[in-house]
């Protein structure tokens, strides 16, 4: 499996052959300048909530490639307006896709689409397949809940949480996740790319290590295999 990070928590996954990007916010990113979203291919867009940083460009990803949203019933209903296609989900919920395993697991964060209108509860994705198993946690806040994904989904290879604080969780509450969703590799996403949530790379690597666990911080445009 290959993963690239486009920025703030955008990422593009390959896996199965298949194509899916995250959270696409890419273009009215200053930091991801250099990511021509007019490369990106994409089967599937997977929306973890409708705030414009995670949602800027899911409309054109998706119709230059052809591609289904994923997403809470209410994002995928608004997107269908717009001749897109999407395949809704709710909390708890799980669907067998052809890449893999898809569960909207709970998220504790607000939503709005662009437009104003209602986005739907907050979500993550836990996604597996017989390569590898992994959360995308979307914009949340550090949950009790989160100890549900170890009993009901299969043992996590690593995981993306949103490490920025100020709007989710900071790196502190973030190794915190990390313990309830049993995962010893962490990939950070939702920091540094406006004020509120600029951190300190060193301070968060050196907590993470300190506990026995790794937090990647890739810069943008980067990949790594898993």
């Amino acid at each position: 499996m290959k993963l690239t990070y486009l920025g703030q928590s955008a990422f593009h996954v390959h896996t199965k052959d298949t194509d899916l990007i995250f959270d696409p916010m890419i273009s009215q990113n200053p930091l991801a300048a250099k990511i021509n979203i007019s490369t990106l291919e994409s089967d599937y867009i997977l929306l973890s909530h409708g705030h414009g940083d995670h949602v800027a460009d899911a409309e054109t990803l998706a119709k230059q490639s052809n591609s289904k949203i994923i997403s809470n019933y209410e994002i995928v209903t608004w997107y269908e307006q717009k001749g897109i296609a999407g395949h809704p989900m709710n909390l708890g919920g799980k669907y067998h896709f052809e890449f893999g395993t898809v569960k909207y697991v709970h998220g504790v964060h607000s939503s709005m689409l662009p437009d104003g209108s209602y986005g739907g509860a907050s979500g993550g994705f836990v996604v597996w397949n017989d390569e590898i198993s992994f959360y995308f946690a979307g914009d949340t806040a550090l949950t009790m809940d989160m100890k549900l994904i170890p009993m009901t989904c299969p043992a996590l290879d690593f995981a993306i949480l949103p490490i920025g604080d100020n709007f989710t969780m900071g790196y502190e509450d973030a190794l915190i996740a990390s313990e309830f969703i049993d995962c010893k590799k962490i990939i950070g996403c939702h920091y540094d790319t406006f004020g509120y949530i600029k951190i300190d790379h060193a301070a968060a690597i050196s907590h993470f290590k300190q506990a026995g666990k790794e937090l990647i911080l890739l810069n943008i445009g980067n990949s790594i295999e898993l």
